[in-house]
């Protein structure tokens, strides 16, 4: 009987830890961040979520189960995109691959995460031009078209909006979350306060709620 009180109060304590560690209650500059200038938007009544994130990022890889499964969940609360990172003087085919995909109305979820997978799974790190047009074409991808627009002017404009939109954002580490052009927030961010996670696990889950939190914010500001 002591034995079971002692479990009972345990469990009633990592909880109560649990509860006042979680950013319930997020606050700018913290958790979360609020931009110096906000961002256009085109999502109308609805609020936009943009994901900065790399393909070749560990840390996307694993955020991005967590991340899918929320979007779904927001439903028709959110405008949902992503942006791949550009890095300043280094050619990332795997953002050009993104980019170029997503020219030809070919970057679906299933595509998405067949990226992710043969690149953090398979170790396929498609660190050549050659490499992306191996795999796209083993997806079913015409290959010739799939060069032609890669190598064209449109992606190259693409790549450089990113660059644009990460220093307007205030990128610089990833995945980040941007939400309606004023705020963002990331898993390391969400943490910030209460120092309490100790794994990814539980930096996502943190960093849900805190988006969760912006989310709402952000459709309240739009009435």
């Amino acid at each position: 009987m002591r034995f079971m009180k002692f479990v009972v109060g345990a469990l009633m304590l990592s909880v109560a830890a649990l509860s006042s560690a979680s950013p319930a209650a997020p606050k700018n500059g913290v958790e979360f961040k609020t931009l110096p200038t906000p961002q256009p938007v085109d999502s109308g009544k609805k609020v936009e979520v943009i994901e900065f994130f790399d393909y070749a990022c560990p840390h996307c890889f694993a955020f991005d189960p967590t991340l899918s499964a929320w979007v779904k969940k927001q439903g028709d609360n959110i405008v949902f995109k992503r942006v791949h990172i550009s890095r300043s003087g280094t050619d990332l085919p795997q953002e050009k691959m993104f980019f170029t995909l997503s020219a030809m109305g070919l970057l679906t979820d299933a595509m998405h995460t067949k990226i992710f997978t043969e690149m953090h799974v398979n170790h396929n790190r498609m660190s050549r031009d050659e490499m992306a047009f191996d795999f796209v074409a083993k997806q079913g991808v015409d290959r010739q078209k799939f060069i032609e627009i890669y190598r064209g002017l449109g992606v190259a404009g693409s790549v450089r909006r990113s660059a644009s939109m990460m220093d307007a954002y205030g990128v610089d580490s990833w995945p980040m979350i941007a939400i309606d052009g004023k705020y963002v927030t990331s898993p390391t961010m969400a943490n910030e306060g209460s120092k309490s996670a100790t794994t990814e696990a539980e930096l996502h889950a943190q960093a849900v709620q805190v988006m969760d939190f912006l989310v709402a914010k952000a459709k309240a500001e739009k009435k």
